[in-house]
């Protein structure tokens, strides 16, 4: 939600402040409002140096701990830096080997040559289970440069792999085992670049100044930048946020029109571009790249300060006169930050999924989240009162539209103090809750870090007299403009802080919740709206004396974080949370959903919106999605139902709208679009069983529910820059219509085997381009032959009240006649699946006959009277005469029946009716 207020009681000036913020910023995105690369000092020097500048050596390398380790000193042997102002001191070079291929990487200050200050190190992202898989360096080997470029020092990674440090000039990289190919590399351009802290002379200017704000930069520059190789790569993806295509765009470089770096710095960016390298909500600084004729590898710099990244095109060093060692096919990028340490890892892949995996290693799986979660939200600024709440549920019901839960925006609150309720609006905030939780729903409101600044509201003073706010540059609490008017951010950093926070969120604590209330953590970047680029100025301070400018991207994740372990604290840790949050950094899979934030309601928001997920999945944040209709606008009919249809197929899918806009629940526009509406939804409730196994797969892999076609089909070129489309796990794929009145649409069905239509069954080629009748009743989705679906067909009010409801199963043969699949089942709400309690079965289809065993073998502490009502098998080439269900020894009837309930008959689709098997035991169905 941005920044464009409702009416208030506030005081004068604040009414003020923030109607001039509505008025700058109420036709679109203010460009001015936000800094350039040339406006960033930092970003500026880094971009200007040219390749070979860096004059760094490694030297005294040794194994220390079980790593290797060495001094980084320039190549002179020591002085002056190049503009001769005072003595570059050693850096220290650690390098760490992790089972699994991955190489860790850390350059930083000598401590033992006692800095003027410890540069700050990102804690609580890099899990410590990851840290349990070092492999204990007992040696370092040495070579010669093939190149005859000095010596190198070789450490193991793994029996294919192997991490290699280049001491003359300094470079670090991976290569295949044993051979010359390279797999990823760290400065083989020569642009490392690392500003040492050091004490301000005598008339130095340190501040920097933008606008009307000055930061007084205490520690002067500080920046780290080096350029990054990626090796026999087409295209390179990842590095989220920004609404731009799937493969990143050269930013620089022969032929290419330079732009601005891709940034990311956490913003709260009022209806923002989309196709712009411009940094919005979220910072990853996770890159991977891929080609044909390796696979995939990836890069991730452990680092919470701004970053600027090129993407450099070809050529672009060609007149440099460096002689690099290899003339591997690759894509150098450029990486800079504004502070901290190089804390880097390198992964090798080889295969797409090898390397998210390993990424969601580091930083941690993501979280499993309730059932209720996956099923269809309806939020909007803001449902008025309990009467509009009431009013809105009853609608759903009448109009046969199931949905799981609905959200309170901020008027929700007294007077913008969270944890509190206008008890003029919402009276009887636990009865409200407890008549949708009657229906299986769920409501969440919404909680921001911004506590209003009220001597007379308990949290802010509570949080002042233990002195938990971020403090200015003075030491005083600082004081910003948001939604309350004046208010102080707490210090989420300190793990004390989050503590107390979570404990906010017990029911005795947060008057009026019940069990049935979940949070969203909205304007967590944090947003300021008086502040410089809207947020928190960069000499504001943390505990430990950590400027903001360190902390900043990640400081949304750390308010994330309190915020999800709160719900756990409420629940006694037995109930699993769901927390929607806006900002985004490394590990935030671990602590809830996200979503992309305040688009408009046009067409290129809903084409841009495919790329954002994908590109998010892909850095480990598998639970995202957009808003359906888009926040700020009104949508026509058409492009809703697209967007309803399109969205049905998101990991998140939500509804929401901006206040200024109309009103824009799914009956409000038609009885045709309802209905409309209502087959997409419906959609996707009767595949919550397939992606709840989804999520699942995603919490024990990292594998992404939302994935781009060459994950699943890496060797496939047509798939490496395609964002239209995009697989959902490994079974189906869907591409959205981004055009309003369209008639026809192109969709590309990679692979060999082949696809049949979701709704039709209606067979189609694979590895072929299809030219289709863009329907109204639907976006083009295709089951991949060769797997088989779970599905539940028995549309509820709620997913809640579809536990025990039977299971279809959907079988799409390829061309052997086999096929196979999955079905994950717990409780859906508990921690007990971590404990055993689950069923996970696998399906196979093959010489006509289906068979169902365990997947995973636990202690079945959860069991299901659910049962199969229906089996279809699409590609039979002949009709069988009916089935035998082992090992109840019945025959059952075979028939051809509709592929949907509801639908007519498909001449594709032979069904066995009501086989009654039950989902969790072992049994087969033997064709005949």
């Amino acid at each position: 939600m941005s920044r464009i207020s409702s009416p208030s009681p506030f005081p004068i000036l604040i009414s003020l402040c923030l109607l001039l913020h509505s008025a700058s910023l109420s036709s679109a995105w203010k460009k001015d409002e936000f800094r350039n690369c040339n406006q960033t000092p930092f970003c500026k020097r880094a971009r200007s140096r040219p390749p070979g500048s860096c004059s760094l050596i490694a030297a005294d390398v040794s194994i220390s701990d079980g790593d290797l380790v060495a001094k980084l000193v320039p190549k002179s042997g020591g002085g002056e830096s190049g503009d001769g102002e005072e003595e570059v001191k050693p850096l220290a070079l650690r390098l760490t080997a992790y089972k699994g291929g991955i190489l860790r990487v850390k350059v930083d200050e000598d401590q033992s040559l006692s800095p003027v200050k410890k540069r700050f190190e990102v804690p609580d992202v890099v899990v410590s289970e990851f840290l349990e898989e070092k492999i204990w360096l007992q040696r370092v080997g040495s070579e010669k440069d093939d190149g005859g470029l000095g010596a190198l020092s070789v450490v193991y990674l793994n029996d294919e792999f192997e991490g290699v440090v280049r001491h003359d000039p300094f470079e670090v990289y991976v290569r295949e085992k044993g051979g010359k190919r390279r797999v990823i590399s760290v400065n083989s351009n020569g642009l490392f670049d690392f500003e040492q802290l050091r004490v301000k002379k005598e008339g130095e200017e340190w501040e920097e100044r933008f606008r009307s704000h000055t930061d007084i930069r205490p520690f002067g520059p500080q920046s780290i930048s080096f350029d990054v190789s990626f090796y026999d790569a087409d295209f390179v993806y990842g590095i989220p946020e920004h609404a731009t295509s799937l493969a990143l765009k050269r930013t620089k470089g022969p032929g290419v029109e330079e732009s601005e770096p891709y940034r990311l710095f956490n913003l709260d960016v009022f209806e923002y571009v989309h196709d712009s390298p411009f940094g919005i909500y979220g910072s990853i600084p996770f890159m991977l790249s891929h080609g044909k004729a390796r696979g995939s590898s990836g890069f991730f710099w452990l680092n919470a300060a701004e970053m600027q990244i090129d993407v450099l095109g070809d050529g672009w060093n060609n007149e440099s006169g460096l002689s690099l060692p290899t003339s591997q096919k690759r894509i150098d990028t450029m990486w800079m930050s504004e502070a901290g340490v190089v804390d880097a890892f390198l992964f090798v892949g080889p295969k797409p999924k090898d390397v998210v995996t390993q990424y969601t290693t580091v930083t941690g799986r993501s979280a499993m989240p309730q059932l209720f979660a996956t099923g269809y939200h309806q939020c909007r600024w803001n449902y008025r009162d309990e009467e509009d709440v009431r009013n809105v549920d009853a609608k759903f019901d009448e109009h046969d539209i199931p949905y799981d839960v609905l959200w309170l925006d901020i008027e929700h609150t007294d007077g913008k103090k969270y944890f509190t309720w206008d008890r003029m609006l919402f009276p009887n905030p636990e009865e409200m809750q407890n008549k949708l939780a009657a229906k299986g729903r769920h409501m969440v409101t919404i909680v921001d870090p911004h506590i209003k600044r009220d001597d007379s509201f308990p949290l802010h003073k509570e949080a002042t007299e233990k002195g938990y706010y971020v403090k200015d540059f003075t030491g005083k609490d600082y004081d910003g403009w948001c939604w309350p008017g004046s208010s102080s951010y707490l210090d989420m950093l300190s793990p004390e802080i989050r503590s107390w926070w979570g404990e906010k969120f017990s029911l005795k604590n947060y008057v009026g919740s019940t069990p049935s209330l979940y949070i969203w953590n909205d304007m967590n970047e944090p947003s300021v709206f008086n502040g410089p680029e809207v947020t928190m100025p960069r000499d504001a301070l943390h505990v430990g004396a950590v400027e903001h400018r360190e902390v900043h991207n990640a400081y949304g994740y750390y308010f994330h974080m309190a915020t999800s372990d709160g719900l756990i604290m409420r629940g006694k840790g037995s109930d699993r949370p769901f927390v929607l949050s806006r900002a985004v950094f490394a590990g935030t899979q671990r602590y809830g959903a996200i979503w992309t934030g305040d688009n408009t309601a046009d067409w290129d928001h809903l084409r841009v919106s495919v790329p954002m997920i994908l590109t998010l999945g892909l850095t480990g944040i598998s639970f995202s999605g957009a808003d359906v209709g888009g926040f700020f606008g009104n949508p026509e009919p058409e492009l809703l139902v697209r967007w309803y249809q399109l969205g049905a197929f998101y990991p998140f899918f939500r509804g929401h709208a901006h206040h200024d806009t109309k009103r824009r629940e799914p009956w409000l526009f038609g009885e045709r679009n309802t209905e409309l509406i209502r087959e997409a939804i419906h959609l996707r409730y009767s595949l919550l069983p397939y992606f709840y196994t989804l999520f699942r797969e995603a919490n024990t892999t990292g594998i992404p529910i939302m994935r781009p076609l060459w994950m699943e089909f890496p060797s496939d070129e047509t798939t490496f820059s395609n964002d239209e489309a995009f697989m959902v796990g490994s079974s189906i794929l869907a591409q959205g219509i981004y055009t309003e009145r369209a008639k026809q649409v192109s969709v590309y069905l990679p692979g060999d085997q082949s696809w049949y239509d979701l709704k039709s069954g209606t067979p189609y080629e694979g590895g072929k381009t299809h030219k289709l009748e863009a329907r109204e009743d639907g976006v083009p989705a295709f089951q991949k032959a060769g797997t088989i679906i779970p599905r539940k067909d028995r549309f509820r009010r709620s997913s809640t009240q579809m536990v025990n409801d039977p299971y279809t199963l959907v079988i799409a043969l390829n061309s052997s006649q086999a096929a196979e699949g999955e079905l994950y089942i717990d409780d859906g709400k508990s921690f007990e699946f971590a404990k055993g309690g689950f069923i996970h079965r696998r399906f196979v289809f093959s010489d006509g006959k289906l068979t169902s065993s365990a997947a995973v073998h636990n202690s079945n502490q959860f069991t299901t009277n659910s049962h199969v009502e229906r089996v279809i098998i699409l590609g039979l080439p002949r009709a069988p005469t009916g089935a035998l269900v082992e090992p109840l020894g019945q025959k059952v009837e075979v028939d051809y029946g509709p592929l949907w309930l509801r639908k007519e008959h498909s001449p594709n689709a032979v069904t066995i009716r009501k086989p009654n098997l039950r989902i969790a035991e072992d049994w087969t169905v033997q064709l005949l």
